[in-house]
């Protein structure tokens, strides 16, 4: 047979702390759209002009991907919070009927 000991304030805690996390990381980004999505191109040559637009769309692929990083840990807190809820419940209802 297995235990499982679990605190669930700390995951409270945890959930809390991610949700900081995720509200810097998309701070971040969002400061970092516009100077990374439209380079300027160095020079007027084609090559220049070429490596400018890789860069703006690297930056456009990079912000996609972070948006669904962001959603992704939003679920996490999410699935946090609600499973520090059910551990303190189940504790309350073991509590109650033990004694």
């Amino acid at each position: 047979m297995s235990f499982l000991l679990v605190q669930p304030e700390m995951l409270d805690v945890a959930a809390e702390e991610l949700h900081d996390i995720n509200a810097t990381v998309r701070e971040g980004n969002s400061a970092a759209v516009s100077p990374t999505t439209a380079v300027t191109p160095a020079a007027a040559d084609l090559v220049s002009i070429l490596t400018a637009a890789q860069f703006s769309w690297h930056a456009r692929l990079f912000q996609e991907i972070s948006a669904e990083a962001a959603g992704v840990r939003e679920q996490l807190v999410t699935t946090l919070g609600v499973s520090a809820g059910s551990y303190a419940a189940t504790e309350a209802a073991n509590t109650a009927a033990v004694g």
